[in-house]
């Protein structure tokens, strides 16, 4: 690799580009907006007044997209799943799987998988 093109990878990957543009994406793809460019600028004004916490960070999944994704996980309807099954789920959304604060023989109810899942995708947008 060049050193401009190397210059250039490194200056995209210490400001998060790439994860950035593939949010969007995401965001794009999901609510397929009739006026995809204003929609882009509406949710890039969203993160930006929430690092300023002047309002919400845009979520791709909202309280009935969870609801819908928890029963998926618990397929007997026993009211929740183990950290496994949350584990997976986080990594399906795209979400960091770190500093995780439940161990293997935990259950996760309907209400913890909200609230944490909320909380990885709040901490994931604050990067930027």
């Amino acid at each position: 690799m060049a050193a401009g093109e190397r210059e250039g990878h490194d200056y995209l990957q210490r400001h998060r580009i790439p994860e950035l543009l593939h949010r969007l994406g995401e965001l794009l793809l999901y609510h397929r907006p009739e006026r995809p460019r204003e929609f882009l600028i509406q949710v890039l004004e969203r993160v930006k007044a929430g690092k300023r916490a002047e309002g919400e960070y845009p979520y791709l999944m909202d309280e009935d997209n969870l609801a819908a994704m928890f029963s998926l996980l618990d397929v007997v309807g026993q009211g929740h799943i183990t950290a496994a099954q949350y584990r997976e789920a986080l990594k399906t959304l795209g979400l960091s799987t770190e500093d995780l604060q439940f161990g293997d023989d935990v259950n996760i109810t309907l209400d913890v998988f909200k609230e944490e899942v909320k909380k990885k995708m709040l901490a994931s947008w604050a990067v930027y």
